[in-house]
């Protein structure tokens, strides 16, 4: 989107101070009510004088969360924010351990005549996005890279599955994420390895009975009708984040509405040999022209992931991505989506890691690639009055993450780059003053 119409959709906030009657500091949150200073404002860097990155994107969520108006200021110290002043933010950012830097009227006009000057711009936010995560009820044997950022973060999110999906839940959210999903309903090929193991069998139990309960046929129907519905939402309107597995297979789910795409584990059943000539890819988000991994016997969906992780020989070496460098004036959107304090961050693994560029629809926005590499690492679109953005890899924080392993502790990692990745993306649709259509 360029910025004049970027600039039409959110408005420009007419100063820090306004809204501030409305703003809700009486909550558990922010404690008791106070009144911003009028001739200051409170600077949260977000280079690398700041003490926890991860936690500050939590005390901007909130201060919009309550009604006050916080700017985004674009390719300024690493993607700072600008708040009002007042003893409440400082307290939430003090217990978080934020840095937040007292500064007046006349540093406030300093900050901005510097921005002019540079490749920088400043974005309002004005509404906290009401985040959902898709997650199965059933207990998983891995963790969530974005659960576990929106919790360090302190930014609420609720749960839903495939019955809320299709029944409608999604209405009522701004914001989707999608992580380990396998949506070709293959269990991600996992009988390949871990037959037996008391999850994966709970996992098997968990979809057969949301497919009985929704009167599909299939495991892969339910996982294909799934897709469609967040297909839809975002086409209403809604934004998604996808990480890992989800990226690649909600595509080939979408590509393969009606053909069967899924090996049968239980009774032998190989894939159509002919499904790839049958794919339409007229409704996937990203990728097209992808080849299905033809051997059941090889823990792979496709050839849209460059590092193919669990396909023996053909895995590749992890190296390190580097995000783009957008203009904040003429290109918001990507910008917002890429501030970071570091612009080279090491890669890591997931079931899928990477995708193709060769794999890649005309006119998606590639956010970060491996330099010379044939694949990228972090991509954006839009999709009717909605967008999405696929991010590879399941943890930033542990390159090499097995199944059983525990979680990331963040506190050890409160200035990860790869993290701040996904906390822009939760921000992301704050600047966007769109209502959710139903």
């Amino acid at each position: 989107m360029k910025r004049r119409a970027f600039v039409r959709a959110v408005g420009r906030s007419a100063g820090l101070v306004a809204g501030w009657d409305v703003l809700g500091l009486g909550t558990r949150a922010l404690g008791p009510p106070d009144r911003p200073t009028a001739d200051s404002s409170l600077l949260i860097p977000m280079d690398d004088a700041q003490s926890d990155h991860l936690k500050a994107y939590g005390v901007a969520y909130r201060v919009i969360q309550a009604g006050g108006k916080v700017e985004w200021l674009l390719n300024y110290r690493g993607g700072s924010f600008l708040l009002p002043d007042a003893q409440s933010i400082r307290r939430d950012a003090a217990l978080n351990g934020v840095t937040a830097e007292g500064i007046d009227g006349g540093q406030v006009s300093a900050v901005r005549g510097e921005m002019a000057a540079t490749n920088a711009d400043a974005v309002p936010l004005e509404k906290a996005p009401k985040v959902a995560v898709y997650v199965p009820p059933n207990t998983q044997p891995w963790d969530d890279a974005v659960t576990m950022a929106l919790q360090y973060a302190g930014i609420p999110f609720e749960k839903l599955w495939d019955p809320e999906v299709l029944g409608d839940a999604l209405t009522t959210y701004d914001w989707l994420h999608l992580h380990h999903e396998d949506f070709t309903g293959q269990y991600s090929k996992f009988f390949l390895i871990y037959t037996g193991a008391p999850w994966l069998g709970e996992m098997v139990r968990f979809n057969d009975a949301a497919r009985r309960q929704l009167g599909l046929a299939s495991v892969p129907d339910m996982k294909k009708a799934v897709a469609r519905a967040i297909r839809a939402y975002v086409d209403r309107g809604g934004f998604l984040f996808a990480m890992c597995t989800a990226t690649e297979t909600i595509d080939l789910a979408l590509a393969a509405h009606d053909v069967d795409i899924a090996a049968s584990f239980a009774d032998g059943t190989p894939m159509d040999p002919a499904a790839d000539a049958k794919l339409d890819w007229s409704q996937s988000f990203a990728f097209t022209g992808a080849h299905l991994e033809p051997d059941p016997q090889v823990a792979s969906f496709s050839d849209i992931d460059g590092h193919q992780v669990n396909a023996g020989p053909r895995r590749q070496p992890l190296g390190a991505f580097k995000l783009f460098n957008f203009s904040a004036t003429i290109d918001p959107v990507p910008t917002m989506l890429v501030q970071n304090h570091r612009d080279v961050i090491p890669d890591f693994y997931g079931l899928t890691t990477s995708f193709l560029r060769e794999r890649l629809k005309p006119g998606v926005t590639v956010l970060a690639d491996e330099e010379g590499a044939p694949w990228v690492k972090y991509v954006h679109g839009d999709l009717g009055k909605g967008t999405w953005t696929f991010f590879g890899g399941h943890d930033p924080e542990d390159p090499q993450h097995q199944i059983g392993d525990p979680p990331t502790d963040l506190s050890l990692h409160p200035h990860s780059p790869g993290y701040r990745l996904i906390l822009n993306n939760v921000l992301f649709p704050a600047a966007k003053k769109r209502e959710l259509k139903t």
